[in-house]
């Protein structure tokens, strides 16, 4: 069975249908999104290193990064993820706030020079494992929109049944788990010191899951009380790969300019273990675990819980282009910028039975354009570093409020055979979250606020 649901924002999403988890269409676009994870130094530049290089990070936004290296390194970092959520429903507004530790990169970068005539040199083998997105994520709310859909008890057989339609409240959580990553082998050289080529092979993996519990407690016209608890349970498995290729180009010993293309992202098998499946007649509409309690009728579950179906299918996620330029100021400092241009609506199931999905991407979503600037100033052997983010959201009808935008800083100190870096990094997005398919029912409001802090050692070769 299909869930069609349409994708807001991050993991706070616009949901449709009366699934309260993630459709097809939300998994294809939160799949196909990067939040850049890497080094510290990269993380306090806001990722701004597509003109830059020198990097192990960099590789992963321009594969011609690695040849402006000048020396074979290797980089491991740790950081931890802080994510602050205020969910508001009809008056009341919850906080919840959750930490994530886990390493967010790993990789290094293998120079040689080979001294030839021909005017080619640092040939550069790479490779990094980084984090494109940690899912972790947990809100809960508590209210009442005045509206009951679980009505009636399953084992109700009177006719007329009993209708529960005062409602009382309705308790939503959500808990997120998982992540996505990709690990990059790469290829570069440089030319005369001045263009740097490369190319990288990307191995992709996601490991996600999701359960929701939904609690509606309604009564009929005599105090009577139904208490209908639902509980939506889901995990994905999927490896993809994708290439690289890119450029970058010093048009003066201070400017240099980039530009790099990365392939569509293909996923050939992403197995899905879910309980999303149709309840009974009663509620036709309803998927997932049900449990519902009245005092009429007792006690009604899935106690066996054996309603769990496992689907495979294919995801193509969008392709990446990045252009980009930096000022250098001798061994003083620099300005770089990279801008990035993805079209969410080329993501695509290539399974058949998708139709109704790939027509929402082509209808719903579009291409997006991020922006990143990043700078660094050095005192002798310490270097600080501060950046900005902006990023547009997917869908079309998306409001300026819910595209993701945030600023970074940090700093380093090189010890000579090691460097030490920490990194400080922001993103605020508000989004609306519905859990019901009902024009009088106003979705879960979210302001979300999301903080990484990492630190990074850098060990020279």
């Amino acid at each position: 069975m299909k869930r069609i649901l349409t994708f807001a924002a991050i993991v706070a999403t616009t949901f449709t249908s009366y699934s309260q988890s993630l459709g097809y269409n939300d998994l294809g676009i939160l799949f196909g999104q990067d939040n850049n994870y890497g080094t510290s130094r990269f993380n306090a530049m806001s990722g701004a290193f597509g003109a830059l290089g020198g990097d192990v990070s960099s590789i992963g936004i321009n594969p011609a990064g690695a040849a402006v290296a000048n020396n074979s390194m290797f980089s491991v970092t740790l950081g931890n993820k802080n994510n602050d959520v205020n969910a508001s429903y009809y008056g009341t507004t919850f906080n919840t706030e959750e930490d994530y530790f886990n390493i967010s990169q790993a990789g290094g970068i293998l120079v040689f020079d080979t001294n030839s005539n021909s005017g080619w040199s640092n040939f550069a083998l790479s490779f990094n494992y980084r984090l494109k997105n940690n899912f972790e994520n947990y809100f809960g709310v508590d209210g009442n929109n005045g509206e009951a859909y679980y009505n009636v008890h399953p084992n109700d057989n009177a006719n007329p049944q009993t209708e529960f339609n005062n409602a009382q409240e309705q308790r939503f959580e959500n808990y997120l788990n998982g992540e996505s990553s990709v690990f990059t082998m790469g290829f570069s050289a440089a030319h005369e010191n001045k263009l740097f080529v490369g190319a990288s092979v990307n191995i992709h993996d996601i490991r996600f899951g999701q359960t929701t519990q939904l609690n509606e407690i309604n009564q009929d016209g005599d105090g009577n009380t139904l208490d209908a608890f639902n509980e939506q349970i889901t995990t994905i498995e999927a490896n993809g790969f994708s290439l690289g290729l890119g450029f970058i180009y010093k048009l003066h010993q201070n400017f240099r300019i980039g530009l790099a293309y990365e392939t569509p992202t293909w996923y050939n098998e992403v197995l899905e273990d879910s309980n999303i499946i149709p309840f009974n007649e009663n509620y036709p509409d309803y998927i997932g675990y049900m449990d519902i309690e009245s005092e009429q009728h007792g006690i009604y579950n899935d106690d066996d819980f054996e309603y769990f179906e496992l689907n495979s299918f294919q995801l193509r996620t969008p392709s990446k282009l990045t252009a980009s330029s930096a000022i250098i100021f001798d061994k003083q400092g620099l300005i770089s910028l990279d801008y990035t241009y993805r079209n969410y609506s080329n993501t695509k199931f290539t399974s058949n039975g998708f139709n109704d999905e790939n027509q929402g991407f082509s209808t719903d979503y579009r291409a997006t354009h991020a922006v990143n600037v990043g700078t660094e100033w050095r005192f002798d052997r310490m270097s600080l570093r501060a950046g900005y983010h902006y990023e547009q959201n997917p869908l079309k009808d998306a409001l300026d409020s819910d595209n993701k935008k945030g600023y970074s800083a940090g700093l380093g100190y090189n010890f000579g055979k090691f460097k030490f870096d920490l990194a400080y990094r922001n993103s605020g997005v508000n989004a609306p979250y519905s859990i019901y398919n009902s024009a009088t029912v106003s979705p879960i409001e979210l302001n979300t606020n999301n903080t990484r802090i990492t630190g990074t050692l850098t060990f020279n070769l």
